[in-house]
């Protein structure tokens, strides 16, 4: 008997090291469903120190590429991260590696998701990415058309503000949000305007007056010119001492890397669930723009770049918001052990994008409102 057992054992750790040389490398594909069917390819490759490589793909969106992060193999679960999307697989091999059965998670919603390890001959074809026209940089663009309702929904923050193929598209945003992103400033930089501006919300949409993409520059001028023509929005600067935050490089460098997306101009944002907290994506975006999104959506006052680092890339920082954040009110986050929490926004900044948040008082730009009027009728 004990014979035997010895042979049991024998042939399950032969089975155990069977299971985990098997070779995961080359092209898998499945579909997920996600209202539509979303064709997914995932091209895995060995480096030659041995650790596994991906590059990731929604072929029924765009035929751009992301890399993937880490890919763990460990007793016939594969894992594997995409960073930037916030995206993640974990799926389950079976015996002869051709099959991995798992759940696709992004934004805190886990999918089923059925990946198939195939050959060249039956890949889906990969599309050539679409490359987007952009507006000439010496273009100065107004709305052709635009239109602004009011939004009912009582939610409290902003939905959305995008480029969505010839539109501008904004949800459930406020005058305030609209300020703060066409003068670049935070709410507690605009003075002397009454408090609607802040609680009526409204959804726009609106199409250029020229071909092409605009750029981040052009689209705030298309939305100030929105603002004065619809909302009659008067006003003019001044500068005041308030506190502020100020971003600098943290003493053992940046952790950044460049964009990944080729033929866009413009930055991409989002906010989604994660493990311990929530994760801020950006792709294609500058140091300008973190401080952007940090003063519009995240904190509660100014936020000043003095990083010096020029170019667009593509990051994420998962981070604990606490009350002071998002006016308040952040997303509800998944039941976490304090164990397992994510650090503060300020650690995380250091820790994975090594950069420093510091708080201090220092003289702003302040815009002080000298007339605005809730919008006129579309």
């Amino acid at each position: 008997m004990k014979k035997l057992m010895l042979w049991i054992i024998a042939l399950v750790a032969l089975a155990g090291c069977a299971l985990h040389a098997q070779d995961i490398t080359g092209t898998w594909q499945g579909t997920l469903q996600v209202g539509k069917a979303l064709r997914l390819v995932v091209k895995i490759s060995k480096a030659d120190n041995g650790t596994l490589n991906a590059k990731f793909y929604s072929i029924d969106q765009n035929g751009q590429a992301f890399n993937a992060g880490p890919i763990t193999v460990q007793s016939g679960t594969v894992k594997i991260v995409i960073p930037i999307i916030a995206g993640s697989y974990e799926g389950k091999l079976n015996p002869d590696a051709t099959t991995l059965t798992g759940t696709w998670n992004q934004g805190g919603t886990p999918l089923p998701l059925v990946l198939q390890h195939v050959t060249d001959a039956t890949a889906w074809e990969i599309p050539v990415p679409v490359v987007a026209k952009q507006m000439p940089e010496n273009a100065d663009p107004s709305f052709d058309v635009a239109t602004i309702k009011p939004n009912n929904s009582g939610v409290v923050g902003m939905q959305g503000l995008t480029m969505n193929g010839r539109h501008f598209v904004t949800r459930n945003s406020s005058l305030g949000d609209l300020i703060s992103f066409a003068y670049d400033v935070q709410l507690k930089q605009i003075i002397g305007a009454p408090d609607w501006i802040t609680k009526d919300r409204y959804d726009i949409d609106g199409v250029p007056d020229l071909e092409g993409v605009p750029n981040t520059l052009q689209l705030r001028v298309m939305v100030q010119k929105l603002l004065a023509d619809r909302f009659k929005l008067i006003f003019h600067h001044d500068k005041k001492e308030l506190s502020a935050f100020v971003m600098t490089v943290g003493k053992n460098g940046q952790k950044l890397t460049p964009t990944q997306l080729t033929g866009s101009s413009l930055p991409g944002v989002g906010f989604g669930p994660a493990a311990g907290g929530l994760t801020m994506n950006v792709m294609n975006g500058s140091m300008l723009t973190l401080a952007a999104v940090l003063q519009m959506v995240v904190l509660d006052r100014p936020v000043v770049d003095q990083t010096g680092i020029t170019g667009k890339f593509d990051f994420n920082v998962t981070f604990l918001p606490d009350d002071s954040q998002f006016n308040g009110r952040p997303m509800r986050l998944p039941p976490t052990d304090s164990a397992e929490a994510a650090p503060n926004l300020f650690d995380a900044m250091q820790q994975q994008l090594g950069l420093k948040l510091t708080a201090e008082k220092t003289a702003v730009d302040v815009l002080v409102i000298d007339k605005v009027e809730k919008p006129s009728a579309n």
